[in-house]
């Protein structure tokens, strides 16, 4: 075990002096002025709006290629989702398997039997890109990675995604496992609703097993681009270089994927280009923050006559600068709802518009939780309002 401790520093300590000396070519890249397009040396790629969802750039956006370790986006997915639904615990022990010790490519050396609490399992997928890690919370969660993986493709068709296919959850080379560059981009804005994903996903650092096995974050744009604070690499002879990553920039937030990039580096070069493009040509238009009431709405029958209404995402999206002053926006709401309302039933929606073009659309849903009232209620509100006329 103190062997492969070693060799796992060893190989930390090249990480650590790894990006030093690639920054200063970083910074240039970032630093270069765009002109009227886009050109990447991906293979596919996306730059997408987080508030909307909406594609503002790519390149091949459906082709299927496999992702390597970008795959693990959606392991942690899944178990965001099933800690938000109370099935698991971060503080809770994740015991290894054999079949979780045996795993290749980037691990943490765990031993058949070990122990480790689930917080540090996901930790160790989103920072040290860790398969045996991986494998051992898709056990914990699903019984076996079989299984989990078939929840992976479950997810995927309930998110309408026609071109991705998981075999495993780690990315390690596989038939039929791959994805596309916009359906990638879907699933990473997904987990960055997650406040756990969006944690773990920014350390940079962090010390393990008490400090004997240090992690670093493969995503180098944390220290290289100003904004970025989630994302992951990948990288296989057979998918080649791959990045998904996100960055916030005076309240515009821009996903980009890029998949196949064929160098070492060039994931994180060709990121830089298609942030740059964003950046350079968008901005933020924002109308509310998610769980600001908007408006009221009659309740029919209710033990309350009314019911706030909200958003359920920040309603703000990205236009072209200098462009702001076209966009508007209004409320599309009922008169009135028949109770029992439930918290978070959806009453209408939101409306952005471009001069008079519907752009967007984000769901309203109300704030609180209002039962039918009593047939005595209800009779007692009848009277109470007559006399107050």
């Amino acid at each position: 075990m103190r062997i492969k401790y070693l060799i796992a520093a060893l190989f930390a300590l090249t990480l650590l002096f790894f990006p030093a000396g690639l920054a200063p070519a970083a910074e240039e890249s970032a630093n270069e002025s765009s002109g009227s397009g886009l050109e990447t040396t991906a293979e596919s790629g996306v730059l997408m709006d987080n508030a909307t969802g909406n594609i503002l750039w790519s390149k091949e956006p459906d082709k299927e290629l496999p992702m390597a370790s970008v795959t693990k986006i959606m392991t942690s997915l899944l178990a965001n989702e099933a800690l938000e639904r109370g099935k698991i615990k971060l503080d809770e022990r994740v015991t290894v398997t054999e079949n979780a010790w045996k795993m290749g490519g980037s691990q943490i050396y765990l031993e058949p039997g070990e122990e480790m609490s689930m917080k540090e399992m996901l930790i160790a997928v989103a920072v040290g890109s860790a398969n045996d890690a991986s494998v051992a919370v898709a056990e914990h969660i699903a019984g076996s990675e079989e299984a989990f993986v078939a929840l992976m493709n479950e997810r995927v068709k309930e998110m309408g995604l026609n071109h991705t296919k998981f075999a495993n959850c780690t990315g390690l080379p596989a038939d039929n496992h791959y994805t596309s560059a916009y359906d990638m981009a879907v699933i990473f804005r997904e987990a960055l609703k997650h406040p756990v994903f969006r944690e773990y996903s920014s350390i940079y650092r962090y010390d393990l097993r008490g400090g004997d096995f240090v992690l670093w974050n493969r995503n180098k744009l944390l220290k290289w681009y100003r904004g970025v604070d989630a994302g992951k690499t990948g990288w296989t002879d057979e998918a080649k270089y791959c990045l998904a990553a996100t960055a916030e920039r005076d309240g515009l937030r821009l996903i980009s994927v890029v998949l196949g990039t064929p160098e070492p580096r060039s994931h994180f070069r060709e990121t830089i280009r298609v942030l740059n493009y964003g950046f350079a040509r968008y901005e933020v238009v924002s109308f509310a923050q998610k769980g600001d009431k908007l408006a009221t709405v009659q309740v029919s029958k209710g033990i309350r006559d009314r019911v706030g209404v909200v958003p359920t995402s920040d309603i703000a999206l990205a236009v072209p600068k200098g462009e702001k002053q076209h966009y508007n926006g209004q409320a599309d709401l009922p008169e009135n709802v028949g109770a029992p309302v439930k918290k978070g039933q959806k009453i209408g929606y939101f409306i952005v518009l471009r001069d008079s073009r519907e752009t967007t659309k984000i769901p309203l849903v109300a704030q609180s939780d209002v039962p039918r009232a009593s047939i005595v209620q209800q009779m007692y509100k009848v009277l109470n309002h007559a006399l107050t006329k």
